[in-house]
C-alpha cells in the first residue's frame, strides 16, 4: 500500500510539473499517462491496503488510459503525417478494446499485456528518434519499466515485508522520473523551436 501511494505521489507531482511546462501535444498526452498512473496507483494502494474489492476494476481500467497516453505522446514526439495518424488511431482502438475487455475481467495479466505492448511501441518510436536527447531519456524509462515488470513477474523480493509488488513500485518510480526528464526535454525543444 505505501509503495503504491509513493508511486502515486511521485507520479502525480511529476504530472503537475508537466502541466506547468506543457508546451506540446506530445507532453499533453504524456500528462494523461502520468495522471492515469497516479490515479491507478492511488486506487491500487487503497485496494491492497484496505481490501476494497470495488476499487480493483477502476484500477485496471485506469491503466489503459496510461498506455494510450504513452503511445499517443510518443507518436506526436517521433512521427508526423499519415504514420502519426495511423498510430493515434491504433492507440485509440487499443484503448477501446482494452476497456471493453476489462469491464468484465480483473486479471492483472491483461494489464501487463496492454502495458507491455504500449512500451514496445514507445521504444520503437523513440528508437526512430534516437538522435534526440529526449528520446534517450524515454528509452531509459522503457528499460527501467521493463526491469520493474521483470521484478514483478519474477516475484523478486528484498524482504518478506517488502515483496515483489513493493519493489516493482519503487523501480517504477525511477522509470517515471526518466519519462518526466524525456517529456520535459521534448517540451523545452518545442518551446525553443517556437521562439523566433
Amino acid at each position: 500500500m505505501l509503495t503504491d501511494y509513493a508511486l502515486a505521489g511521485v507520479t502525480g507531482t511529476l504530472g503537475f510539473l508537466l502541466y506547468r511546462v506543457n508546451q506540446s501535444t506530445s507532453a499533453r498526452f504524456w500528462l494523461l499517462a502520468f495522471v492515469a498512473i497516479a490515479v491507478g496507483a492511488l486506487l491500487g494502494g487503497t485496494y491492497h491496503g484496505w481490501h476494497h474489492q470495488a476499487l480493483w476494476r477502476p484500477t485496471v481500467l485506469t491503466i489503459g488510459f496510461a498506455s494510450f497516453g504513452m503511445v499517443a505522446g510518443s507518436a506526436f514526439a517521433a512521427t508526423g503525417g499519415s504514420l502519426r495518424r495511423a498510430l493515434l488511431a491504433l492507440a485509440a482502438v487499443k484503448l477501446v478494446a482494452y476497456e471493453a475487455w476489462m469491464v468484465g475481467r480483473d486479471d492483472f495479466l491483461f494489464v501487463v499485456a496492454d502495458t507491455g505492448s504500449a512500451l514496445l511501441v514507445v521504444a520503437a518510436l523513440h528508437l526512430l528518434a534516437l538522435a534526440s536527447p529526449a528520446s534517450r531519456w524515454m528509452l531509459a524509462g522503457v528499460v527501467v519499466s521493463l526491469a520493474a515488470a521483470g521484478v514483478q513477474a519474477g516475484h523478486v523480493a528484498l524482504h518478506p515485508q517488502f515483496n515483489h509488488n513493493d519493489l516493482y513500485h519503487v523501480v517504477q518510480i525511477v522509470a517515471m522520473c526518466l519519462y518526466y526528464a524525456g517529456v520535459k526535454r521534448m517540451s523545452d525543444a518545442t518551446r525553443a523551436a517556437a521562439t523566433p
